[in-house]
C-alpha cells in the first residue's frame, strides 16, 4: 500500500466546471498579444489606432482560450464597439463558463503619448460573479493593502481613513502616499488629503495599475482614492482578491439619465460596494502585460529580432502572484506591426 505524504488542500481544488490553474498562462498569452500590438503605437499620438490594434489582437487570442466566456466588462455596447462588446462570447466554447472583463489598453492616452503605466488587462471569474454596473461608468473608490483592509470605510472622512491606514501600517500620516487621478473634480479631495498630513501622487490615467500599487506592499503607494472608471474598479477587484487588500466603491452617475438607469436597475447609489460585491467568486484570475514602463511592469521592448514583454498573473483561489518575462521572435509578430 502506497503511503501518501501530501495531498492538495481542499481549498485549492476546483470542480470540472470551474476555471482551473491551467487558465493562468493562457490569459497571459492574450495580454501579451494585446500589449505587443498596442505597443507598436506608443508615442505616435493616436490612441484610437493603438486601442484598435490591441482590441484586434486580444480578441484573436481569446478565441483560442479553453473556456466559454461572456464579456461583461468590454469596449462598449454592441452598437458602439465592433469587437469585445458587452455580451460577446469569447473562448473556444468548451470548458468552464466564465465572466470576462477586458481592457486591451488601460491608458490609451498614456500609450499615445509614451507615458508610463499603460497596461493590457484581462480578468476572468466564474459565470455570474462580476458586478453589473448598469451603464454607470464612474465610481468613487478607496483601495488599500491587507494591513488596513478591515479598518477603512469609504463613508468615513478622508482624514479618518488616512489615520486608520497609518495606524495599521505602523507609520505616521505624513509618511503615507495617496495615488489619485489628476482631474479637476479631485481638487477638494486633494485638499483634504494634504490637510490630513498625507502626500499625493498623481497619475494621468490607468487606475487599474494604481489600484494594484495601492494594494501591494513595497510600491511606495499606501492608498488610491477618488473617482475613476467602474469597469476598471471591477477589473482591479479581481486582482485585489489575490493580493488580499480591499477595494470599496460607490456608484457615481455623471448625469440624470445615468442616475435613473442605475435606480431602474435596482442599484442603491448610497451603497458602498466591497471587493466581494464587485466580484463575488473566490476563483478568479487577473492578467496584465506592460505596454509602457510603469510602477508595476516594464513596457514592451522591441529589437531587430525580438520582442520582450513583462506580465503579471494572479489567481485568487491560491493567492498566487506570478511575474512572467516573455521573449518573442519578432518575425512571428509582423502581422501586428504598425504600418507606416
Amino acid at each position: 500500500m502506497t503511503q501518501k505524504y501530501s495531498t492538495i488542500s481542499p481549498s485549492l481544488a476546483v470542480g470540472i466546471d470551474e476555471p482551473d490553474r491551467n487558465l493562468a498562462l493562457e490569459l497571459v498569452r492574450v495580454t501579451e498579444a494585446a500589449a505587443i500590438a498596442g505597443g507598436h503605437w506608443v508615442g505616435f499620438g493616436d490612441k484610437n489606432k493603438a486601442d484598435g490594434a490591441a482590441v484586434d489582437a486580444m480578441r484573436s487570442f481569446l478565441q483560442t482560450v479553453h473556456f466559454n466566456g461572456v464579456v461583461v466588462i468590454g469596449e462598449g455596447e454592441k452598437d458602439e464597439a465592433p469587437m469585445l462588446f458587452n455580451g460577446e462570447r469569447v473562448g473556444d466554447g468548451t470548458g468552464p463558463e466564465c465572466d470576462v472583463a477586458v481592457d486591451p489598453i488601460d491608458g490609451t492616452r498614456l500609450t499615445a503619448l509614451g507615458i508610463n503605466n499603460a497596461l493590457a488587462v484581462l480578468a476572468v471569474a466564474e459565470r455570474g460573479s462580476m458586478f453589473d454596473p448598469s451603464a454607470v461608468f464612474y465610481m468613487e473608490k478607496l483601495v488599500t493593502g491587507p494591513e488596513a483592509a478591515d479598518m477603512v470605510d469609504l463613508r468615513l472622512p478622508v482624514k479618518q481613513n488616512l489615520h486608520l491606514i497609518a495606524k495599521a501600517k505602523g507609520v505616521k500620516v505624513n509618511q503615507l502616499n495617496v495615488m489619485i487621478l489628476d482631474r479637476d473634480r479631485h481638487k477638494p479631495l486633494v485638499e483634504e488629503i494634504r490637510e490630513a498630513g498625507a502626500r499625493t501622487k498623481f497619475i494621468m490615467d490607468g487606475d487599474v495599475a494604481g489600484a494594484i500599487a495601492a494594494a501591494r506592499t513595497g510600491t511606495g503607494v499606501d492608498a488610491l482614492m477618488g473617482i475613476g472608471g467602474t469597469p476598471e474598479g471591477i477589473v482591479a477587484a479581481c486582482a485585489i482578491k489575490s493580493l488580499g487588500g480591499v477595494i470599496q466603491g460607490r456608484l457615481w452617475p455623471t448625469s440624470d439619465e445615468e442616475k435613473q438607469k442605475a435606480i431602474d436597475a435596482g442599484h442603491d447609489l448610497e451603497r458602498v460596494l466591497s471587493t466581494n460585491d464587485l466580484v463575488s467568486s473566490d476563483n478568479c484570475y487577473f492578467a496584465a502585460t506592460g505596454i509602457t514602463d510603469g510602477d508595476l511592469l516594464k513596457g514592451v521592448r522591441y529589437s531587430k529580432d525580438k520582442v520582450l514583454t513583462q506580465s503579471i498573473v494572479m489567481r485568487s483561489k491560491s493567492g498566487t502572484i506570478r511575474f512572467v518575462d516573455g521573449e518573442h521572435r519578432a518575425d512571428k509578430w509582423e502581422g501586428y506591426a504598425r504600418k507606416s
